[in-house]
């Protein structure tokens, strides 16, 4: 209860003035819609699944159905490449391209004869693997599945002399998983929901317009919120409250815990009110996958909030804490793909960029409402934030002191 009461007083204190309340949610809010107005251009017209090199060495037809199958892909973009394989692999080497999946020779014939064949997936580790991994193995095991329903249908009108030679029979099975990945690509049963077709026309490109810019403007600003969260910490050492503190009942630990939820619960708010600013006025479908996003936005409130802890913690005025504040959220922003998408940059970048939690918070973010990605794509993401929370908080709590 004393926890629950230390952070009220710290969230009063926070939200008292108007100034933080302008920052931590108008600002951002600005930003946004002049960022999506900005790209709105590009964005209309653009993809913003990842493209992945697509090379058939085998010539076989289903080769052409798992391409097809990758093609309806919300999360991935095929390639076709007419090369070698070194050639794709130089390719993901090179960032041109987020992974490449190589349909191997005899392909076709293993499948369809019940064989176990490997189908090769190239991607340099990081989250843009873990998706393309995923929406491959998807695109696989379907085809798998249409295969084996092809050769368990042909067994059974075989067992009736329904074939008169190999070649009828090999036939039949191939139109049964053309049918089959048909019948995927085309459900007998859909829900779609739209808006009438004047608002449809008017602004057409809002999600894509605004996905990027509304992702990378929650990540900037949860940062920037930190400066007056920190101040508190700043201002109870300097009015000497805090030492005051611990000579009443309250212990360290509890003081620590007290200021962190404090910061954690203004964050995790501010996150909160622009994801339904961004659902309900910009049509950015964070709720598509409620889960994955209540997943990435407490994950990263909890590494938003130890930084803030921490920079309470080292910070020694009220210039420090804006030092502190501001330069790890210019830094975080731009490493980390708030400004620019990290998968148009090089791969040199995107690896420095994924030494950042940020950038596992605009992976996370953009799984779910760019790539149409749910939990599974959360999952990743959320640990490594997770982790940072864990690191940042240790620090905050070595660091910590009264004077």
């Amino acid at each position: 209860m004393r926890v629950i009461d230390l952070a009220l007083k710290d969230l009063l204190q926070m939200v008292r003035d108007w100034k933080a309340a302008f920052f931590l949610l108008a600002m951002p809010i600005l930003f946004t819609l002049l960022m999506g107005f900005l790209f709105s251009g590009t964005a209309a017209g653009g993809d913003p699944r990842l493209p992945v090199a697509f090379l058939d060495r085998d010539g076989g037809v289903l080769g052409t159905h798992l391409l097809s199958l990758l093609e309806g892909s919300d999360a991935v973009r095929p390639v076709v490449e007419e090369g070698g394989v070194e050639d794709v692999e130089k390719k993901v080497a090179d960032g041109d391209v987020a992974g490449a999946v190589v349909v191997p020779p005899g392909y076709t014939e293993a499948v369809l004869a019940g064989d176990e064949v490997r189908l090769p997936v190239i991607a340099d580790p990081g989250s843009a693997a873990a998706t393309v991994q995923q929406a491959v193995q998807g695109a696989a095991l379907r085809l798998l599945g249409a295969a084996q329903a092809g050769r368990l249908s042909a067994e059974a009108f075989e067992e009736r002399g329904a074939f008169a030679d190999e070649a009828e029979r090999r036939d039949f099975i191939e139109e049964t998983v053309g049918r089959a990945v048909e019948a995927w690509e085309q459900p007998p049963l859909t829900v779609e929901m739209r808006r009438s077709q004047d608002a449809v026309e008017e602004d057409s490109d809002t999600p894509l317009s605004y996905a990027h810019s509304s992702t990378g403007m929650m990540v900037q600003f949860a940062i920037a919120g930190l400066i007056g969260a920190a101040e508190v910490l700043v201002v109870e050492r300097k009015s000497k409250a805090l030492r005051r503190l611990l000579t009443t009942t309250i212990s360290r630990w509890e003081i620590i815990l007290g200021h962190y939820l404090a910061v954690f619960v203004l964050i995790f708010a501010q996150v909160a009110i622009l994801i339904g600013f961004a659902q309900i006025v910009l049509g950015v479908d964070y709720l598509r996958a409620p889960l994955a996003t209540l997943l990435v936005g407490t994950t990263m409130a909890l590494w938003v909030a130890a930084l803030g802890l921490l920079i309470g913690v080292v910070a020694r005025t009220g210039e420090q804490v804006i030092i502190f504040a501001m330069v790890p959220m210019f830094v975080l922003s731009a490493l980390g793909g708030a400004w620019m998408p990290l998968e148009e940059t090089s791969e040199t970048f995107q690896a420095i960029g994924h030494v950042l939690p940020s950038a596992w918070a605009m992976d996370g973010l953009k799984n779910i409402v760019m790539r149409d990605l749910g939990v599974s794509a959360a999952l990743r993401p959320a640990a490594i934030m997770l982790a940072y929370a864990v690191a940042l908080f240790a620090a905050a709590v070595w660091r910590f002191d009264v004077e």
